[in-house]
């Protein structure tokens, strides 16, 4: 590749998607070598199609499929990712080239006019009896469901404006966000109760953006190995390593948490569960940082292999 040339690199049009885009068109700009970037906005069959849950339509894979085939097409050299939303075995002849700084990886509740206040100790205790809660994720539910089995879910879908948008409307009482999200667009929620993983634990590479670029690529993927954050690399390769082996879908509720200790141990927390709450296994594992892949796939097997089967059907 001439690196002279503009690099296209392909992202949802969401605005929190942009936002992550230029970011890493920033860093970029600073390698050496590297040509202008410019961002390409590709329409996802996942953002597309608002009214069902994506499990009904296809799974979290529909918000890369359209990027994906933009990529292999030659119309962009990377795009950008999520990498929450990306699918563990990506197509051939793609690959992550790098992955940047993680933000915070907690999720956030967001609370209504009619719940109460919320304390350290029971953050859902603010939640009225029978509260109708707003989100589309399983593995919220999940978790929400085994702590407060009185509570209801309402699908709600869209970007992180949307749904804050229903939310003041009264759709429903509470919801729930990536806090990652909300502080890379800026937005404060008033009210706002930042969840301890203890309660919630995040998605597996919840907080991350991810960069895909073709395999044979190597002259960009040299460019972007030098805005790779090592510490973030680490972390999802634990977390996407425990989820491949778990092999769920989006009907499965899975959680994954890796952290990074002082004195270069890697501490990986993973969750199981059923969406209605009846069911839920948390366990963590420790190890070398240069383990990462393999506490992933020990903890990932010892879920499965202790979880009721019909979780993975």
């Amino acid at each position: 590749m001439n690196t002279a040339l503009p690099i296209r690199a392909g992202t949802r049009g969401s605005p929190l998607a942009l936002v992550q885009t230029r970011t890493f068109l920033r860093l970029l700009a600073a390698v050496p070598g590297a040509g202008q970037g410019q961002e390409v906005v590709i329409n996802t069959t996942g953002d597309a199609v608002q009214d069902r849950p994506l499990a009904d339509i296809g799974g979290k894979g529909l918000f890369a499929k359209e990027i994906h085939e933009a990529l292999l097409d030659r119309r962009i050299e990377c795009a950008v990712h999520s990498l929450k939303d990306l699918e563990t075995e990506l197509p051939p002849d793609i690959v992550i080239g790098c992955v940047l700084a993680r933000e915070d990886a907690r999720d956030v509740l967001l609370l209504g006019d009619s719940c109460g206040l919320p304390t350290p100790a029971d953050p859902f205790a603010a939640l009225p009896q029978a509260a109708l809660i707003g989100t589309s994720s399983v593995r919220r539910q999940a978790q929400l469901l085994h702590a407060r089995s009185d509570l209801r879910i309402a699908s709600i879908r869209g970007n992180v404006q949307t749904r804050l948008r229903k939310l003041q409307e009264g759709e429903c009482q509470a919801s729930l966000l990536a806090l990652a999200g909300l502080h890379r667009l800026g937005i404060q929620v008033p009210g706002a109760v930042v969840l301890d993983p203890s309660a919630m634990l995040p998605a597996a590479a919840q907080g991350i953006v991810a960069i895909t670029v073709r395999a044979g690529d190597t002259a960009l993927r040299g460019l972007l190995v030098q805005i790779e954050d090592t510490a973030s690399r680490i972390a999802a390769t634990a977390e996407r390593a425990m989820l491949a082996v778990l092999d769920g879908s989006c009907r499965t509720p899975i959680g994954a948490r890796a952290c990074l200790l002082a004195d270069g141990t890697l501490t990986l927390t993973g969750l199981v569960a059923r969406a209605d709450g009846s069911f839920l296994l948390r366990r963590t594992l420790a190890g070398a940082v240069s383990d990462a892949a393999r506490i992933g796939e020990a903890l990932g097997a010892s879920l499965r292999a202790d979880s009721p089967a019909d979780l993975f059907a």
